[in-house]
């Protein structure tokens, strides 16, 4: 990615408006959206095949022990909420990082 399209894309936000705070709201919340979604849907699952058998008194499910594949899946979902973390901090430093340099060339 050129500096042209570095510059383009990675404004300062101007969080002094209502509709800079919102964009840059939305900006932060678009960032790595699949791996946060998908690592929460495996950790709602998870915990809901974890309190099964002790609300519907249901002990076996496709030949497994529920709260086992419960368990499975929230580690499953682990390294997808944190993968969430991980990808927002990166965009958060490139975009700092853009920011700086935009500031060196302009001086």
């Amino acid at each position: 990615m050129g500096f042209a399209a570095l510059s383009r894309t990675m404004k300062n936000p101007d969080l002094s408006t209502k509709a800079g705070r919102k964009a840059y709201r939305h900006e932060m919340r678009m960032i790595a959206v699949r791996p946060r979604r998908y690592g929460l849907w495996l950790l709602t699952g998870g915990f809901l095949l974890v309190m099964l058998p002790s609300s519907l008194g249901i002990n076996s499910l496709f030949g497994l022990w529920p709260p086992f594949l419960g368990g499975a899946m929230m580690l499953a979902a682990a390294p997808l909420l944190i993968m969430g973390v991980v990808l927002r901090r990166r965009y958060l430093a490139q975009r700092e990082g853009a920011q700086a340099v935009i500031r060196r060339i302009r001086e």
